[in-house]
């Protein structure tokens, strides 16, 4: 994606927001709180005025008045500027268009699998899916809700996404879980044994794979495929 001069998400929203009409940043934050933006897109709103004092900087957005309502501290409306809509418009075509390799951190997560023993996984894959279905629940009664009311989709198509996401993930970990449990997953009966005998006998991993046949009565062919750097 391309490197903008404000490149935090919450400037997104701003630019977002004040494309509706011009507001001070205080009921910026409140709009972004009730429609629920906070959901799909990762605010830190104690760093809202810093944003946008870092937009008017940059050309985007421009004081238009200073106001007072009572006894409040005055408060500075701000409107978005022609380079300002430029941005955004180009920012959401990005957004929209250009896929982007983002790292989950469940990924990360599975990239060392092997790091504990199986069952202990499969068990906390099991306590990752009772939050993700209680989420799912949680979303999925959020929409019969809205439905209810007619409210228009295209102001909450992004929990779709969001929603289609959860389902996703929430098969494979059941899948996934269950596999383990049951020694199905590829590879499986290697992980336990090593596990097993770092446990019972304090073999390190790395000492069992310099010989395999030993250890695991067998030598694995993907072992002697891996690249000298790679083990």
């Amino acid at each position: 994606m391309a490197r903008r001069k404000v490149g935090n998400p919450l400037a997104f929203a701003v630019l977002g927001s004040l494309g509706e009409r011009p507001m001070h940043p205080y009921e910026i934050s409140t709009i972004l709180r009730a429609r629920g933006k906070d959901h799909s897109i990762k605010l830190n709103y104690g760093s809202l005025y810093s944003v946008v004092a870092a937009l008017e900087k940059n050309g985007f957005i421009e004081a238009r008045e200073t106001i007072r309502e009572g006894n409040r501290p005055e408060r500075t409306v701000y409107q978005i500027t022609d380079t300002g809509q430029q941005e955004f418009s180009d920012w959401l075509t990005e957004l929209i268009g250009t896929p982007t390799r983002e790292f989950h951190p469940l990924e990360a997560g599975l990239a060392y699998l092997p790091g504990l023993p199986p069952d202990r996984v499969a068990e906390l894959l099991e306590q990752r899916l009772k939050a993700v279905d209680a989420e799912i629940e949680q979303v999925t009664a959020m929409h019969d809700h809205m439905a209810s009311m007619e409210f228009p989709r295209i102001f909450w198509v992004e929990s779709e996404f969001r929603l289609a996401l959860l389902k996703a993930e929430s098969t494979y970990i059941h899948q996934l879980a269950e596999e383990i449990r049951t020694d199905a997953l590829d590879g499986s009966a290697f992980w336990r044994t090593a596990w097993k005998n770092y446990l019972e006998e304090g073999i390190s991993p790395a000492d069992q794979l310099k010989d395999p046949v030993k250890y695991f009565g067998t030598d694995f062919t993907w072992l002697r495929a891996m690249p000298p750097e790679a083990t």
